[in-house]
């Protein structure tokens, strides 16, 4: 198969050379189309990663005509009640494909349909950005979805970014191990479980042992198999103990993921001491401005909170944020993480200005590094209008809440938690201000989790019985 690929792509690439030296190339922008099915639940993530990039991981057959692609959406809509039809709009500029070396080939006159498709074929691994995506009317289904994308090159500043991080986050390893680490990355634990379960078996040496091992324990935990990854992980750290010189580095990780899994079971004393051992074993082995300090005041501190020991929780994540504004530009993810941390702390102690400003914080952060819609939006919003409900400022924690369903609405699945959040939410707002109608059909537009969302006293007043003030693990 890999001879076949290698073949076919360098074939496109002789073709596409061959293309643009006939008077008839193109230079302008134009627009090819694809129609395709698509699972909801693919179409989910997709939302999700709207104004984000997204590849074809295939060799992309497209057309020049739109009504052609549209009938293939439509086809892929019909084959069962869990599949959607995609008709994608790709906007394609020839001088990108030629700066990145992105070969394309006009086959409608030599593919398998002749001339009756208008195919133009692009290589394997194109890559787009997500501009728009928005349901289509139809006479013949209420299924169709319009998807907007804007062919990018290797100039892409967000590729580029991806790239770096992606070859960050999976240089700690080799070969098969690597796969592994991948698959963890996107989002396929059952894949890597099975392939690191056949690298254990087959491991040589102590070493490989460790490291399968611990890759194990953060694939269950992952699944949320709690038990498995802390066996998985005090057997990787006890083989180390053996291994590697006392206070390595690796023992450090390894006791932060520890504490990571006794967090995620609410044992929070336990995790607490788990942070502090690798705490410890960084300031011996590392510099001290490195950031995986940053991670480790992080983690203790929001220990801390979830013990309800706030001076000291607020300690920690302001020791984390000074780190991580000296080891990361300005506007990164995870200094839009400190502000929100630091903000529930705040919020926790009754000092809602504070809290205010560090939501808004890390509010402005994510306007800048997120894509629009990304769920992050959505945790902001909500932790604005949490506060705005504290202090009484019940149209403004109103605003807040909608614009933060608004998101959610686009990135999660109809039936997500977070939606009966809330609606919840919403409904709290309402029932403040004494307008309980409203209220109440706040909360009944997601009746399957009502139960779990409110309850009522004597005089049917509506009370929160949970608010989704979000904390973040690093």
């Amino acid at each position: 198969m890999g001879f076949f690929i290698r073949h076919l792509h360098q074939y496109i690439e002789k073709l596409y050379n061959e293309q643009q030296q006939s008077s008839a190339k193109a230079t302008a922008p134009f627009t090819v189309f694809r129609g395709q099915g698509f699972s909801v639940e693919n179409f989910d993530k997709m939302k999700q990663t709207k104004g984000g990039l997204m590849s074809f991981n295939n060799f992309l057959s497209t057309s020049e005509n739109r009504q052609v692609s549209v009938k293939f959406a439509r086809e892929g809509a019909s084959k069962n009640p869990s599949m959607i039809g995609i008709l994608f709009i790709m906007t394609i500029d020839p001088a990108i494909c030629f700066k990145s070396s992105i070969p394309y080939v006009d086959v409608g006159k030599d593919g398998y349909f002749k001339g009756n498709e208008a195919e133009i074929l692009f290589t394997t691994h194109t890559i787009f950005r997500i501009d728009q995506i928005k349901q289509m009317q139809d006479d013949h289904t209420n299924t169709l979805w319009e998807v907007k994308l804007t062919l990018v090159g290797n100039d892409n500043h967000e590729l580029n970014v991806l790239t770096a991080h992606l070859r960050q986050e999976i240089n700690w390893t080799t070969g098969w191990s690597r796969l592994g680490g991948i698959l963890i990355q996107l989002g396929e634990p059952a894949k890597a479980e099975q392939l690191y379960q056949i690298l254990l078996e087959k491991a040589s040496s102590d070493e490989d042992r460790a490291e399968y091992s611990h890759q194990l324990g953060q694939v269950y935990d992952d699944m949320g198999e709690y038990s498995k990854a802390l066996s998985s992980y005090e057997r990787s750290l006890e083989i180390w103990k053996i291994a590697l010189p006392p206070n390595h580095p690796d023992f450090a990780q390894s006791y932060n993921n520890i504490g990571s899994v006794y967090n995620n079971m609410g044992e929070y004393s336990k995790a607490l001491s788990s942070y502090e051992q690798s705490l410890e074993i960084r300031k011996i082995a590392l510099p001290p401005d490195h950031p995986d300090f940053a991670q480790s005041y992080n983690n203790i501190g929001l220990m801390y909170n979830n013990m309800g020991e706030y001076s000291k929780a607020l300690s920690s994540y302001e020791q984390s944020l000074e780190i991580w504004k000296v080891a990361l530009p300005p506007n990164h993810p995870d200094l839009a993480t400190s502000y929100n941390n630091i903000g529930l702390v705040y919020n926790n102690m009754g000092e809602y200005s504070k809290a205010l400003s560090s939501y808004q914080r890390s509010l402005e952060i994510r306007k800048i590094a997120l894509p629009p819609n990304h769920p992050g939006f959505a945790e902001s919003y909500n932790n604005i209008g949490l506060v705005y409900n504290d202090i009484g400022e019940y149209s403004k924690a109103l605003s807040s809440y909608e614009r933060s369903l608004e998101i959610w609405k686009v990135a999660l699945p109809p039936n997500h938690p977070d939606l009966a959040t809330s609606y919840n939410n919403i409904g709290s707002v309402y029932d403040n201000m004494g307008e309980y109608s409203k209220a109440l059909s706040s909360v009944e537009k997601d009746t399957t989790n009502i139960d779990n969302l409110v309850q009522w006293n004597s005089n049917n007043r509506l009370f929160t019985s949970s608010s989704s003030r979000r904390l973040e693990h690093i």
